[in-house]
């Protein structure tokens, strides 16, 4: 260690180097559950690119493992250190280097926080649409690691539709730009998409160009209630079919409800199996939830609640902002699964999540982006009772399970971290999973970067 700590000095300031073992342990994990994390040996906050370089230079030097941070927001251990690692820390890098509205893009550090960089772009009547729950602090860096998500997924798509091109460090120290700040181009292997939501296995973000969108119009939200998942499911289906664009799609369970209820107070309907909220940022709102309204009541929703104005949308949609906020007051720990399904079998994962919860006896509650099939059911437990614990563990290996049986994927946003690793071989297959490994060591021969990660 001593050797390490030396090297990285000669490249590093002092105050970008931190060995306090008080003060690196809270650099060690990540917010996912029944994740192993190891002690890291230092923590780097580097400022530069070339800081960056100097650290990975020195730790193929010495062959000391790597692992890149974020804001450690993530829920599948990605994050967590490798025991005697280097903790690199990329929060410090937070420039917002250009927005050019003109070519529409944006182009940034990793460590700039994903609301920051969508109000500055609003500034100028654009938008970055990529809206993860916790965008108020998860980093670009962070979102580009994991491919992450949002609200908005179901009209504008997921941070890897955004990424045009990249500035990557590699585990030799290497700078490498891939992708291309141009509207267009498919010159050669697309190695963006490769890197994103690669969570840090095969080189370093150090700058990334996005595409922005322009700002779209406040959208107006409904709210349906149902007596069953099954019909809101079905209202789902009924939706997307019907060729309607809604920019959020998004559903609760009872159990969800309730504890939003018990959290903040809003009234929800407690006694409905299943609330649906819908909005639209077209240029008539209005009528497209009028076809939604009458889609929804035909599918069996017993009360459908339409916004008159953006306030009013704000307040039925701060109910599933505070969703996975609630769900966490339950019990003083929770893991949150991410299996995302094709939307005809939303219902189906819904109701064999309920009948999951049900076995093992916990309560699970369930919100999901239902216009990309994309669910988190919500496993709430005592980590203190062993007996719980083990039971929280097998029901959320239970839904993934289920989810693959109805032919989705065990993650649609959260990433594979070590929390989903022998479910990424079982749904990848021995030959995939040979070829990811493959692809891993021609970035990283010596297998530094992130190491016990996604394999």
């Amino acid at each position: 260690m001593s050797r390490l700590i030396e090297l990285l000095r000669e490249g590093i300031p002092d105050e970008a180097l931190l060995t306090d073992p008080d003060v690196t342990a809270g650099y060690a994990h990540d917010m996912a559950s029944f994740c192993p994390a190891g002690t890291p040996a230092v923590v780097v906050l580097p400022r530069t690119v070339e800081q960056v370089q100097h650290v990975m230079r020195t730790a193929t030097e010495l062959r000391v493992p790597v692992v890149p941070q974020g804001a450690r927001s993530g829920l599948s251990g990605a994050a967590n250190a490798s025991e005697g690692c280097v903790v690199l820390s990329l929060v410090k890098m937070d420039a917002i280097l250009e927005i050019n509205p003109v070519d529409r893009i944006a182009v940034v550090e990793p460590g700039v926080v994903n609301a920051t960089l969508s109000r500055a772009v609003a500034e100028q009547g654009l938008s970055y649409p990529p809206d993860p729950s916790s965008w108020e602090m998860c980093t670009i860096g962070g979102n580009i690691g994991t491919g992450s998500g949002g609200l908005c997924c179901v009209k504008y798509g997921v941070t890897a539709e955004y990424v045009l091109g990249l500035d990557v460090v590699l585990a030799d120290g290497r700078l490498l730009r891939t992708g291309r700040s141009t509207a267009k181009g498919v010159a050669g292997y697309d190695l963006t998409r490769l890197f994103v939501g690669s969570e840090g296995s095969l080189g370093i973000v150090v700058r990334a160009v996005l595409a922005l969108k322009p700002h779209p119009p406040q959208q107006l939200a409904l709210a349906a209630e149902f007596p069953s998942t099954a019909a809101a499911c079905d209202a789902v289906c009924e939706i997307m079919a019907g060729g309607l664009a809604p920019s959020l799609l998004e559903i609760m369970d009872r159990t969800t409800l309730r504890a939003v209820n018990d959290m903040a107070r809003m009234g929800l309907p407690e006694t409905t199996e299943a609330l649906l909220l819908a909005a639209f940022d077209t240029p008539e709102p209005a009528a497209d939830l009028a076809a939604v309204g009458e889609l929804c009541r035909a599918a069996g929703a017993t009360e459908v609640v339409p916004a008159s104005d953006p306030a009013e949308s704000e307040l039925l949609l701060e109910a599933r902002r505070l969703a996975l906020v609630a769900m966490e007051a339950v019990k003083s720990a929770t893991m949150i699964d991410d299996v995302c399904v094709p939307r005809s079998k939303l219902g189906q994962l819904i109701d064999g999540t309920a009948a999951i919860a049900d076995k093992h006896d916990l309560v699970i509650g369930v919100c999901a982006h239902a216009g990309d099939g994309n669910t988190h059911p919500v496993v709430c437990f005592d980590p203190a009772d062993e007996d719980e614990s083990r039971r929280a563990r097998e029901s959320f290996d239970e839904i993934m399970a289920l989810g693959l049986e109805l032919g989705g994927t065990i993650t649609g946003e959260h990433g594979v971290g070590v929390l989903k690793k022998e479910w990424l071989a079982r749904e990848l297959g021995p030959d995939a999973l040979e070829l990811q490994r493959d692809i891993k060591r021609v970035f990283d021969p010596h297998g530094l970067l992130n190491p016990g990660k996604l394999f």
